[in-house]
């Protein structure tokens, strides 16, 4: 599976983490939307496209955030069991709608997706006439 094209969004300068949003086509023919640029302790590094995990209220079925306490929509309250979703028992409030299952290619994905940011930032500040972004 290749990379056929990726196309950077930049996000405006006042979020200091989040740099961009990604959207990747996969041979021509597969699209992944929002794949998040982010500026780690480490440097750069991209963030799969998620989703909040909902559960449903008891009493009226509603969908609401895991966390909540109470039911957006009845006002029931929410008393789930808590979930072992990692070692520290903290509950899950996100999950991933697509990853790659191997290294090699989350390594793959990464590094064409910073590659094409780099060159969005470099374009954009030659542009600006400015030297940073």
């Amino acid at each position: 599976m290749e990379i056929t094209e990726v196309r950077i969004s930049l996000k405006e300068a006042g979020n200091k983490k989040l740099k961009a949003f990604a959207t990747v086509t996969f041979d021509d023919d597969f699209v992944v939307r929002d794949i998040k640029v982010i500026e780690g302790r480490q440097g750069l590094f991209v963030a799969m496209p998620s989703a909040r995990v909902m559960e449903n209220c008891p009493a009226c079925g509603k969908k609401n955030p895991v966390r909540s306490a109470y039911c957006c929509e009845c006002g029931e309250r929410l008393d789930s069991p808590k979930r072992m979703d990692d070692p520290a028992g903290r509950r899950e409030e996100h999950r991933d709608i697509c990853h790659p299952i191997r290294p090699e290619f989350r390594h793959y994905i990464q590094s064409k997706i910073v590659n094409a940011y780099l060159q969005k930032v470099g374009s954009a500040v030659e542009e600006s006439g400015h030297g940073l972004v």
